[in-house]
């Protein structure tokens, strides 16, 4: 024979119910945060690129000056100039690349974050109103009396 599952008590149901709700706030809480990190994150990583982007044109246009200077005189100087300032724009390209790489990573973690923070909140949203409309107090109808002649 088949033991049947015991039916659960309405204290234990309760129960479950609100731990789950504190649970889901909580979650809305940690998403909205999390949210926030990314934004300023991806900010921060974007301020980083352009800055990077301005050097590297800069370092550019030096070392087309400092390949001119070297080809009409060729000294030491100027090859040591024009070594150097290859040098710092092959470091800045490969800085650039792997702040690229970065926000790349960021943004798709920040998009992800987005729409479960987005689906959390709509989920306690709806808890709150079905709360809300739950746990309305019951109105007391009047009773009108008849006259009778």
């Amino acid at each position: 024979m088949a033991t049947a599952k015991p039916v659960i008590s309405a204290a234990d149901l309760d129960k479950t119910i609100n731990t789950s709700t504190e649970a889901l706030s909580k979650a809305c809480g940690a998403a909205n945060t999390a949210v926030t990190k990314k934004i300023a994150e991806a900010k921060k990583i974007s301020t980083n690129i352009s800055r990077l982007l301005k050097k590297k044109a800069t370092l550019t246009k030096r070392s087309k000056a400092a390949v001119t200077r070297h080809k009409k005189s060729p000294i030491a100087a100027n090859k040591k100039s024009m070594d150097t300032v290859a040098k710092e724009l092959k470091l800045t390209q490969e800085a650039l690349g792997n702040a690229r790489a970065g926000k790349i990573v960021v943004l798709e973690e920040l998009s992800t974050l987005r729409s479960t923070a987005k689906r959390v909140n709509a989920y306690t949203k709806a808890i709150s109103a079905a709360d809300k409309v739950l746990n309305k107090p019951v109105r007391k109808r009047r009773v009108i009396k008849k006259i009778s002649k």
